[in-house]
């Protein structure tokens, strides 16, 4: 395998994995780093690029699970040494996720033909990062004064099946999944880190159900040649997006959605002059 094949397999890697779960848009910076930058598709087939982003998702996704194992152990009963005490005073359950799922899961069903076919462009995604931007600036500014909701425990069916509303909106590529759910949580009482876990929280099923369909779609392009290109790219996703998810979970009470909206608007920016 060529050394410049790994180098850009490191790089898409780190990119996805810094990206997907900060409220920034993942889109946006692969379009800047792949599509302008390092053209994956050259290397292999578009295809074969194409599933190479499926896999480096799974390695995100895989980072998840691993930063907030307790929690998906206790919503699927499987922790131990946890006294009924302390079982009963958690009140985040399977059906919360399932009813923020359902809204994005639908819409996604229902229009992932139409959504890939066109949406996908570069003037969708700098609207996505613009527009994305001020719903973020808007969950700031007015957000209710005192936030109810301080631990995702405290969550209620009504906001989650809000956040779920909410995350339809990620499907539009670059307005970023976390950005509109993060914010959406906000706007309905939560404070931004109780927003945040949730999100997180509902982003494995809701990814790896769309990632694992693509996969299986797209088995044929596991090659021999392509395999270490994957292995890599999922590696290096999954290490960045740990340190990512972790750094960004204790900063969000304390920066909130502000910078990262700004961040957002300088990004559409930079691909529009780009472009």
């Amino acid at each position: 395998m060529d050394i410049w094949v790994m180098f850009v397999a490191l790089v898409l890697g780190m990119v996805e994995g810094l990206t997907e779960f900060a409220p920034i848009s993942s889109t946006g910076h692969m379009i800047i780093v792949d599509d302008i930058l390092l053209h994956s598709k050259e290397l292999f087939s578009a295809s074969t690029a194409n599933t190479f982003k499926v896999v480096i998702q799974l390695g995100s996704i895989l980072a998840v699970v691993v930063v907030f194992k307790a929690r998906f152990m206790d919503l699927l009963g499987l922790r131990k040494g946890v006294s009924d005490d302390q079982l009963h005073t958690k009140k985040l359950s399977l059906k919360h996720v399932f009813v923020g799922l359902i809204p994005a899961a639908l819409l996604g069903f229902l229009f992932e033909d139409y959504i890939d076919k066109y949406l996908f462009s570069i003037q969708t995604v700098i609207i996505g990062l613009v527009l994305g931007a001020i719903l973020m600036l808007i969950a700031d500014w007015y957000r209710p004064k005192a936030s109810k909701i301080e631990t995702v425990d405290q969550i209620t069916y009504k906001q989650a099946l809000g956040m779920g509303l909410f995350q339809c909106i990620g499907l539009w590529p670059g307005f970023s999944r976390s950005g509109s759910t993060i914010s959406g949580g906000v706007l309905l009482g939560m404070n931004h880190r109780a927003a945040a876990d949730f999100t997180f929280i509902m982003a494995v099923p809701v990814m790896l159900g769309a990632s694992g369909l693509s996969l299986i779609k797209n088995w044929q392009y596991f090659t021999i040649d392509a395999l270490p290109f994957f292995i890599l790219g999922f590696i290096s996703a999954f290490l960045f997006a740990l340190l990512s998810i972790r750094f960004f979970l204790k900063l969000i009470n304390r920066i909130k959605l502000v910078p990262f909206a700004i961040y957002r608007i300088l990004l559409a920016t930079l691909i529009y002059v780009l472009y």
